[in-house]
């Protein structure tokens, strides 16, 4: 069924460029259904068109039924592969299931936030110190009153998770573990842009606020927000929210064969290496100046032009240069 449902989706599918999806130079990859992901896709996408003279598109759909589809080499490349979202990615990897090429990024953290000017202040917006010793999530004790929650002045306020969020569980579990619900209010946002809207709007005025978010995302590199530091990770304690959280490797992964079908491609896939900064400052480009995905990559590989000699050898990387003129 899932099978059939991916084809019926790809046949739907208008693709990029114009060569049939069965050509040996046409590569097809997963559209995860979210923005950085998709920048991702621009960027190899360019580089494809322009060192390897190869089109591309791309498959959209949920991650389980994408994950199928590279499995079963109905979709070539996933440039974002969040490995913790996937249970059996491991042992398909070590099956040879699927194919991982190499790491995109794997400094993503999140976690309990707080705008660097509350700690260290902001001498070009008037903003003094207001916690300079605030560095751990447990010494939020030390600042209820800073924090202060709207409805009930006598208590903070922490931004929480989404609800239905896996990560809410494990933060109000560490809310409760590290006694904060003595004097905090656990606030829980009804979305990720109510949640989003919170902290921008705190920021902008310049105030003090703690809460939830996690990178790489469009608000961490608009915005110069401090993570709150933890117990370091155990997989024992996390889930009793005693701990930090552990940074995912987020991985560039392909059906099995890919590289024998496009080995230079795939040589450049395994030199492919961002962070969750750079891709933080893709999102908030594409955010304040409303360019698509395309243009996003582009402005990419101009602005950080030393990452194709890095990726590429030299006549593949002049060859990107020349495009981008």
């Amino acid at each position: 069924m899932k099978k059939l449902l991916i084809t019926v989706i790809l046949a739907m599918f208008v693709f990029v460029g114009c060569a049939p999806a069965n050509s040996e130079k046409h590569i097809i990859f997963t559209d995860a259904g979210w923005d950085s992901a998709k920048i991702h896709n621009n960027i190899a996408g360019f580089i494809a068109e322009a060192a390897f003279g190869m089109t591309w598109s791309e498959l959209p759909g949920s991650t389980p039924i994408t994950y199928e589809a590279i499995k079963n080499g109905e979709i070539d490349l996933h440039m974002e592969m969040w490995t913790d979202n996937i249970a059996p990615y491991l042992s398909d990897v070590a099956g040879g299931k699927v194919l991982e090429l190499g790491v995109n990024f794997d400094d993503n953290m999140q976690g309990f936030y707080v705008p660097r000017y509350v700690i260290e202040g902001d001498a070009s917006r008037g903003i003094a110190p207001m916690a300079p010793n605030l560095r751990y999530v447990v010494d939020l004790l030390n600042y209820a009153d800073l924090f202060v929650d709207d409805e009930n002045p006598r208590m903070g306020r922490v931004y929480g998770g989404i609800p239905g969020w896996a990560v809410d569980d494990i933060l109000f579990k560490k809310y409760e573990y590290l006694g904060l619900d003595e004097k905090f209010v656990y606030f829980r946002p009804g979305s990720d842009a109510a949640l989003a809207a919170a902290l921008t709007g705190a920021y902008e005025r310049g105030e003090p606020i703690v809460g939830y978010y996690w990178e790489p995302t469009w608000l961490m590199g608009k915005y110069d927000f401090v993570l709150l530091e933890d117990v370091p990770f155990n997989e024992t304690d996390f889930i009793l929210g005693k701990t930090a959280f552990a940074p995912v490797r987020v991985t560039i992964t392909t059906r099995p064969g890919f590289d024998v079908d496009h080995p230079e491609y795939s040589a450049f896939l395994r030199r492919y290496r961002t962070s969750s900064a750079l891709t933080s400052e893709a999102l908030t480009y594409m955010l304040d100046t409303g360019a698509d995905y395309k243009a996003t990559a582009i402005w990419f590989l101009k602005t950080h032009d030393y990452l194709l000699d890095e990726w590429l050898d030299a006549d593949k990387a002049a060859a990107v240069r020349e495009a981008l003129k």
